[in-house]
């Protein structure tokens, strides 16, 4: 069983270059999807987010990539 990295909000944010609240208010829920790229551990409040996975798939939502929406299984459908 490989090891998981977690994350808080504010880690993530460091490892990305991004503020932390656009994490929390323009990617989660759009991007970083819960049950892929974050839990919430114990069914609380608080968020870890699972490094492996958003490094899998940072440049997925690339524009290089064209217009994609990001879908709830972790796929993508192409626009």
């Amino acid at each position: 069983m490989s090891e998981q990295t977690y994350l808080t909000t504010d880690e993530l944010a460091a490892r990305i270059e991004y503020d932390a609240r656009t994490i929390r208010d323009r990617l989660k829920d759009s991007v970083l999807l819960e049950g892929i790229h974050y839990i919430r551990p114990f069914g609380g409040r608080k968020i870890l987010y699972l490094w492996d996975a958003i490094e899998r798939d940072i440049g997925r939502y690339s524009k290089d990539n064209g217009f994609v929406v990001p879908m709830a299984n972790g796929g993508v459908c192409n626009g």
